[in-house]
């Protein structure tokens, strides 16, 4: 997922109609096809490069109904959560991503939209979790 606007590249003023316009296009093909995955994806990213959190929350909550076994659309809805402020969610979601099978633990330390969350001690409690499963796996 892009980054959060603290840490995001400020857009030029062309940059962000041409985002407008994307956003726009896609809003478009997705009333033709409101179950058109990859069009989600795109616009869930493009709502959060926009700033528009609550829009990308929306998005990724949706991707998870279509796709409840798909451990990135749980890790996205995990970093929407954590924009969002909303802590609480944030550690389930991204709970039931690993166990889904989302294995990118480096980029989670390092991933803008998560930065929030990373300062929880929900986070705290879930690299412990982390720790301990790749300990097992060493075995």
């Amino acid at each position: 997922m892009p980054k959060p606007a603290s840490t995001r590249k400020t857009l030029s003023k062309r940059e962000l109609h041409d985002l407008d316009i994307e956003i726009d296009f896609i809003e478009g093909v997705l009333k033709r096809d409101p179950q058109f995955v990859e069009a989600m994806r795109i616009l869930g990213d493009d709502y959060t490069r926009r700033g528009r959190y609550a829009d990308g929350l929306r998005i990724d909550e949706q991707l998870c109904i279509l796709r409840p076994d798909d451990p990135l659309s749980h890790y996205n809805l995990a970093c929407s959560y954590s924009l969002t402020g909303q802590l609480e969610q944030a550690a389930v979601v991204l709970e039931r991503a690993i166990l889904l099978g989302y294995r990118d633990f480096t980029w989670m330390t390092r991933d803008p939209d998560l930065a929030n969350f990373r300062k929880s001690p929900l986070y705290k409690a879930i690299r412990e979790k982390l720790k301990t499963l790749k300990a097992k796996r060493r075995k």
